[in-house]
């Protein structure tokens, strides 16, 4: 009875510590747990938290480091190859012309830590950037091939590049124009420096081109610049490289505003590039045919760091997508794995049924980057005839995965779960108050580890407001973690609109088409497509002196000004906007006004 008493007192005695020094009931309840298990049995509260602890540990390394590691594992073998632009590199043949364009980046007197913009689709130059870039300590910046004008220069400003390296063109684009446009000086530079009033920063363009292009150095001319001596310095500086500082910055989406930009280190590039790769199952043997774009936290991380991180080869089908030239390649190249978004896949299993190619070497296929539906998994493992269909869910934020399929999973979890918890993660859910919820009840997924980005680049508010002083990440996604580790997402906390892997937030395309002048006011949503996964829909109230407005009217205003992507698919004009009674628009009651209309069509 006194035992008992002693115990009690006992209990009540640490609570009050617990608490008094501000520890949540989580910790009270572990606590519990361990001290009297009796007490918390009867307790039916079992936070949805967890920590995964994975089997290889953790590395200190830089990405210039992982590179050389890779060269001296796998020298010989092949580590990419570019089928548009015939082009094949082994690891060590690589890693020698990455170091050329490193030391020609130093030459041009660039410092550890200015940022490197890549604006380009999936070309050799832009892999050879990303990787001279980190091995001369400075940051790649990734840039959307199909901005325009307004918009790579937003991203220039933003960020503060110094040098940019695009090609001359590429589909419909003429960047060399574009530029001209928005840095005239350049008509007027030699030698490749500039000095522009619009865009002080930027003092060089390289530009993958054998046309001789007024105030642009040629790629060809960035590799020749340094000397034997200067590439030799560049495996010396490796250990000077901090793998905490800043390798890549993704431009990525909000709510309200301009894209933010997410700063990405080494440490999150090597570590998530390791155990996508270890969860994947990845070898020497592996081949993977990218259909993804490199400058996208998928294709730089999920792809180009989990190959290098094994030993396995990449192999570039065609600068942009080309479901076609996807599939030649997998034959042709003999691929073994497939990376893609789920709208990839739809184009893909879709132009496989008209070709019927033999794919008898490709046996897995990785999707990302948005939802993929039950039906679309089984069609992937079907129609394209796979042994494994995998999926990853993440955010640019977290280095593209926080949760992975595992080898073994079965096809209930493949097709209703988003995988299991990515190895040195943690994860918990939580409701609008901040309590941490029970497994398998829906709330915010929060995530803290390894693979948290650094901050968002000059923007220290948004930063706070994203990871908190506990380094807990505030995702936005509403989402079910299970006690096994596996979770779902059930909807997103955020308007951000994801069209065929592609974030697209409404507040930059209201801002632009309520610049037409037939518009008063616009607000933008989007709307389900079996395709895209979503479509952007603008609604818009047109001034009374205004009849009507059609959608190939605002294609042709937005033409050169908005990426395609952004560009609405639906307009659907509107005499007043549902507002609270605070006067904000509710959204929810568009979506549900163009739910009607479409069915009654």
């Amino acid at each position: 009875m006194l035992k008992e008493k002693l115990q009690t007192i006992s209990r009540h005695f640490f609570k009050r510590v617990l608490e008094t020094n501000g520890y949540p009931s989580a910790v009270l309840l572990r606590y519990f747990s361990a001290q009297a298990p009796a007490v918390v049995k009867s307790h039916n509260y079992h936070p949805a938290h967890l920590h995964h602890i994975g089997k290889s540990p953790l590395v200190y390394r830089n990405v210039g480091q992982q590179l050389e590691r890779a060269a001296a594992k796998y020298g010989s073998a092949e580590c990419i190859v570019s089928c548009h632009e015939q082009k094949r590199y082994t690891y060590q043949s690589l890693l020698e012309e990455v170091d050329r364009a490193a030391a020609g980046l130093l030459k041009l007197g660039l410092k550890p830590g200015d940022h490197v913009g890549i604006w380009a689709p999936n070309n050799m130059h832009w892999y050879l950037t990303m990787m001279g870039a980190a091995r001369a300590g400075l940051v790649s910046v990734g840039i959307n091939p199909a901005f325009q004008g307004p918009e790579i220069e937003y991203c220039l400003k933003k960020v503060k590049v110094k040098a940019l390296i695009m090609p001359e063109t590429y589909k419909t684009q003429n960047y060399y124009e574009i530029i001209k446009r928005i840095c005239p000086e350049i008509s007027n530079s030699s030698d490749g420096c500039i000095k522009s009033t619009n865009l002080p920063h930027l003092k060089h363009v390289i530009i993958d081109s054998r046309n001789k292009l007024k105030g642009a150095l040629s790629f060809d001319d960035l590799l020749g610049l340094s000397s034997p001596a200067e590439r030799e310095d560049i495996s010396k500086l490796q250990r000077h490289i901090v793998p905490d500082s800043g390798c890549n910055v993704q431009f990525t989406s909000g709510t309200t505003g301009q894209p933010k930009a997410a700063v990405l280190s080494h440490y999150n590039f090597v570590n998530n590039g390791i155990h996508v790769g270890n969860r994947n199952q990845l070898d020497s043997n592996s081949r993977i045919c990218v259909q993804v774009p490199l400058f996208h936290a998928y294709g730089v991380v999920i792809t180009i760091m989990a190959a290098m991180s094994q030993g396995s080869a990449l192999v570039l089908p065609a600068a942009g997508f080309s479901p076609a030239d996807s599939l030649h390649a997998i034959v042709d190249e003999k691929c073994t794995v497939i990376h893609g978004t789920p709208t990839m896949y739809v184009d893909l299993i879709k132009k496989q049924r008209e070709l019927q190619l033999p794919l008898k070497t490709a046996n897995m296929a990785i999707t990302g980057g948005a939802a993929c539906s039950p039906q679309l998994f089984l069609d992937i493992k079907n129609v394209l005839g796979l042994d494994h269909v995998r999926t990853v869910f993440g955010m640019t934020e977290t280095t593209a995965c926080i949760f992975q399929s595992r080898p073994g999973d079965s096809m209930e979890q493949i097709l209703n779960t988003v995988g299991h918890l990515q190895d040195h993660v943690e994860a918990k859910v939580i409701d609008a108050q901040g309590k941490t919820v029970s497994f398998g009840e829906c709330g915010e997924l929060c995530v803290r580890g390894y693979a948290t980005m650094l901050e968002y680049y000059d923007d220290e508010a948004k930063t706070k407001e994203t990871i908190g002083r506990d380094k807990w990440l505030r995702t936005g996604d509403q989402f079910i973690l299970q006690e096994d580790g596996y979770g779902r997402v059930v909807g997103r906390l955020k308007e951000m609109i994801i069209r065929g892997g592609e974030n697209i937030f409404p507040k930059e395309i209201e801002d632009f088409l309520n610049t037409h002048p037939q518009i008063c006011e616009t607000h933008v949503i989007g709307v389900p497509c079996e395709r895209m996964g979503e479509e952007v829909c603008a609604f818009v109230r047109l001034h009374d002196s205004a009849t009507k407005l059609t959608r190939d009217e605002i294609k042709e205003f937005a033409k050169g000004k908005l990426a395609h992507f952004k560009i609405p698919r639906y307009v659907v004009p509107i005499k007043e906007f549902p507002k609270t009674t605070s006067g904000k628009i509710q959204k929810f009651k568009l979506l549900e006004t163009y739910n009607k209309e479409h069915k009654a069509k």
